[in-house]
């Protein structure tokens, strides 16, 4: 069988599904705090390690992109099996074992309690695995599928929101009740997927004309899933469910885990006998890397070449208004539906559900892009300021008390959106050449906004507002200043992703010309 782009398309959706552990904290971090006599102050500390891990990849990138850029230009795309881009995997697989394989020994206490400090360091390191894995998958998927870069990295994003409730569904199966031997399955688990698929993943950016409809099958295939696990999520915080009905459900989920292998043969078979009858047209990814006349859009920046534009840190400013706001959101939720009297069993139903949420805004902010793009060449940053515009109204439900589910459910969306758009718009703006260093620079936006909403508007609020009553805050105004604060963050964001939109919106229309010429 041909290691095709189609098969690497679902190697990496499968790698995608297994390495968001960091999503999963809330399983063990309770066995954490207890093994190691944490109070709920430490805890913070050592999950801040696990958000700046999770989302600061810069290493990652340019890891990537140093052990990629030899084979490119010497290799031939079809016989790039095994080649450097698995050291980035493997790099990711060694933080990913280490990381969880050393905080299990804590926890189960084969070795002496260590300082806090180094258990910082094990979460960070079991973290920032993730964006190894995560930069591998997205870079090559925009590769190999450059003229719908917002589709695929909405499905490998869209993959990665839902891996959390993928690795918490397989855990209640096999380990329910056993948090610190969790510990163990997310060192091995993700750490042998990987190793196993990182070989099939390699650039292939061949170019066909029926790659949006097989795109549209994985879609599909994600948006089961996701359906799917939404309705076990309601079903197992209602009913108490038995061994037998953990073990089908989650045989359920790993088949359709599997499907989109059916879906990539087809593909790949139909690629192929496209290429016997026709001829083949050169990937618009290539000529991206040439040399371009002056009037083409495209654009090819490394770091600091894209740290000293405008329009970087108008997307960086954006992400911290829209990550930061929507990070702090889902980091309180717990102790917003406690001030307002929710029960354990609805406030655990929003958890659990907010990476469903977090799916369908990876997944939508892709796909619909795209669409509106190629159909009427309105540039990706418009979307930003309509997610923005759209969490301005969550943030005012959940300040005026209104519907906690509904505000959380806006909120949800359009955070997760922001994963999709953000690396597709770095790709189209700086270039693919470096974007795996760039996107990973400004997703550093989510744990610094997350830092200044939770630690100093959230989390000073509440506090005073707790002081004055004693200790604890119960009622609408315990967050209505800080979600009003949040409001008016998102409102400020809309003008900054405005600005960007309409300093980038001739480059789309130029890009737009480009690529249907090239389709053509």
């Amino acid at each position: 069988m041909e290691n095709g782009k189609w098969i690497a398309t679902v190697a990496s959706i499968w790698i995608q599904c297994s390495c968001g552990a960091s999503y999963a904290f809330g399983i063990y971090s309770p066995a954490l705090k207890s093994s190691q006599g944490y109070d709920q102050s430490t805890l913070d500390t050592v999950s801040v390690f696990k958000d700046i891990g999770a989302n600061i990849g810069v290493l990652s990138g340019l890891l990537y992109h140093a052990v990629t850029n030899n084979h490119r230009d010497s290799t031939p795309p079809s016989s790039r099996f095994g080649s450097g881009l698995s050291l980035v995997y493997l790099a990711g697989a060694i933080q990913c074992f280490a990381g969880y394989f050393l905080m299990w020994l804590s926890v189960t206490g084969v070795i002496d309690r260590p300082h806090v400090l180094f258990m910082c360091l094990f979460m960070f390191m079991a973290a920032h695995a993730q964006t190894f894995f995560n930069t591998a998958n997205v870079v090559v998927a925009v590769r190999n599928f450059p003229d719908y870069g917002g589709t695929t990295v909405g499905i490998m994003k869209g993959f990665l929101g839902l891996s959390g409730a993928i690795l918490i569904q397989i855990y209640q199966t096999l380990l329910d009740g056993k948090p610190t031997t969790f510990l163990l399955m997310l060192a091995l688990f993700p750490t042998i997927v990987s190793l196993l698929f990182m070989n099939f993943v390699h650039e292939n950016p061949s170019n066909t004309t029926h790659d949006k409809h097989h795109l549209n099958n994985f879609s599909l295939i994600a948006l089961a899933i996701a359906t799917y696990l939404m309705i076990i999520l309601i079903f197992q915080n209602i009913f108490i469910f038995p061994s037998w009905a953990h073990f089908l459900t989650t045989i359920i989920l790993l088949i359709l885990i599997s499907s989109p292998l059916q879906i990539a043969l087809t593909a790949q078979r139909n690629e192929q006998e496209e290429s016997s009858t026709s001829p083949t047209t050169t990937p618009l990814i290539v000529a991206s890397e040439a040399q371009v006349d002056s009037h083409s859009p495209v654009v090819e920046m490394n770091l600091i070449q894209a740290m000293s534009t405008v329009n970087f840190w108008l997307l960086f400013l954006a992400m911290i208004c829209a990550m930061g706001s929507g990070l702090a959101t889902i980091n309180n939720i717990s102790q917003i539906g406690e001030s307002l009297n929710y029960s354990k069993v609805k406030i655990n139903t929003m958890v659990s559900l907010w990476s469903i949420w977090n799916f369908l805004g990876r997944f939508g902010g892709g796909f619909v892009s795209d669409l509106i793009l190629h159909k009427y060449s309105w540039g990706r940053p418009l979307f930003i300021s309509l997610t923005l515009a759209a969490m301005v109204i969550g943030h005012l439900i959940i300040a005026l008390g209104g519907s906690l589910y509904f505000g959380s459910v806006i909120v949800g969306v359009c955070y997760g959106a922001q994963w999709s758009l953000m690396p597709t718009i770095t790709s189209e703006i700086f270039g693919v050449k470096h974007m795996g260093t760039i996107f990973n620079t400004i997703a550093a936006a989510n744990p610094v906004g997350s830092y200044i909403f939770s630690v100093r508007v959230i989390g000073s609020i509440y506090d005073k507002e707790a002081r004055e009553e004693g200790g604890l805050c119960f009622g609408t105004h315990c967050f209505m200043v800080s979600f009003f604060v949040f409001a008016g963050v998102c409102v400020f964001g809309m003008f900054v992703s405005l600005v960007l939109f309409f300093r980038t919106k001739g480059f789309y229309v130029l890009l737009m010309e480009r690529r249907s010429k090239h389709l053509e």
